[in-house]
């Protein structure tokens, strides 16, 4: 690891690394040679979730379990995560295959929220829980006090909006696919039979129903 790369990882962290080999690893994708992050980013989703489930247990004393679970739900989202990886400057450090840097998966939205997971996890072996959440609180800074009111999903949204209306409820339909295996882009059509359609894209076929849903409820509000 380099000594830019490194103080990088350390300012941004907020931890004096003394494992370097593991946090390359962390930012390491499947296309290039070496341990990848997936390992990592599966231990980080859990301790992102346990940070942040304690954070709002504190922050909203008030709120049943349902709020909060919404609450949580949007601030580990794989859209969010990417958000905090872009605020930091994830891309430009991501090890990636010549074809993967190629196709563009240092903006993956999909690849650098995982990344931001598995940064979380290694941080999580080396400082422990408290470096952990440390680090979360400064990287998710007021996105949760910001939150005035537990947010609901846009597919939950749409689908209390078409019942409000008597309206059939919403299906959703893969349109097609496209990109490499390690960046794809999923596109999907939501429609609520016989009122209206729209269409959304995402890294996931879960990321693109939700901005599928957020375009349909963008249109029949108008």
């Amino acid at each position: 690891m380099n000594d830019d790369l490194l103080l990088w990882l350390e300012q941004t962290l907020g931890h004096r690394i003394q494992a370097p080999e593991r946090f390359l690893s962390a930012l390491t994708h499947s296309s290039h040679a070496g341990e990848s992050y997936q390992r990592l980013e599966f231990l980080g989703d859990r301790v992102l979730g346990l940070v942040m489930g304690e954070w709002l247990y504190a922050q909203f004393p008030k709120e049943p379990e349902g709020s909060l679970s919404r609450r949580l739900n949007a601030l580990v989202s794989g859209e969010t995560c990417a958000e905090i990886g872009k605020e930091i400057g994830v891309g430009p450090h991501l090890r990636l295959g010549k074809q993967a840097r190629d196709d563009g998966a240092q903006f993956s939205t999909y690849v650098l929220g995982d990344v931001v997971e598995a940064l979380i996890g290694a941080l999580f072996l080396e400082a422990g829980l408290d470096g952990a959440r440390a680090f979360v609180r400064k990287a998710w800074g007021d996105r949760v006090v910001k939150q005035n009111a537990a947010p609901k999903h846009p597919k939950a949204e749409l689908q209390e909006f078409a019942a409000a209306k008597q309206w059939r409820p919403p299906v959703y339909t893969i349109a097609r696919k496209s990109g490499p295996h390690h960046a794809p882009t999923f596109t999907v059509t939501v429609e609520i039979p016989g009122r209206a359609s729209a269409e959304g894209n995402g890294s996931s076929k879960q990321e693109a129903e939700t901005e599928a849903a957020r375009a349909l409820l963008k249109e029949l509000k108008s």
